[in-house]
């Protein structure tokens, strides 16, 4: 079982960025709150500028059992800057992409026998997520390979918390007041 996670923020200057539109420290809380509840500690938070170099100094640098990215863009390539800063740091991507949503902008890789996380935007909310099945089997200490992570997609999309706004509803409301044809 793994003690501690260092998460690891990083931030677009010049601008609002997705981080501050929601609140750094709602996310920060929030995945405080899910380590707590796996048994984990939140270690250290580390904010660094959104640029490789400086993401890949500081996953190099961590110390933790775990580490957590959680970027100020969305990560929806795999040459984007939270994979390429890992890369850099002498780590390895094992898996980009997860066929859950919410969820689906996460990465898995590793820095020698530790995992390395990359989170999905939506981790910034405590509204269970994809990458929630993930960080709870590391955090058992469970190896977690892309193809298990393939394998969680069976279903597809997860239900929203009550206290959320539902953007789908809008859409079911509108479909079921259609006449039939």
């Amino acid at each position: 079982m793994l003690r501690g996670a260092t998460l690891i923020v990083t931030e677009i200057g010049g601008g609002l960025d997705s981080t501050e539109a929601t609140g750094p420290d709602k996310g920060r809380a929030a995945i405080a709150a899910r380590l707590t509840a796996l048994g984990m500690a939140l270690d250290k938070v580390v904010t660094v500028p959104h640029r490789t170099g400086d993401l890949a100094q500081a996953i190099a640098a961590t110390k933790s059992d775990m580490v957590l990215i959680l970027t100020g863009s969305a990560t929806s390539d795999i040459d984007d800057v939270g994979p390429s800063a890992l890369r850099q740091a002498g780590g390895q991507v094992d898996r980009f992409g997860m066929p859950v949503d919410p969820g689906n902008l996460l990465f898995l890789g590793r820095l020698g026998a530790r995992p390395v996380l990359g989170l999905p935007g939506c981790a910034r909310s405590p509204a269970l997520n994809g990458a929630d099945w993930v960080l709870s089997r590391l955090a058992c200490g469970l190896a977690v390979s892309a193809q298990d992570i393939a394998g969680m997609g069976i279903g597809g999309l997860l239900k929203e918390i009550p206290s959320r706004p539902m953007p789908r509803a809008g859409r079911q409301a509108g479909a079921a007041a259609m006449p039939d044809s």
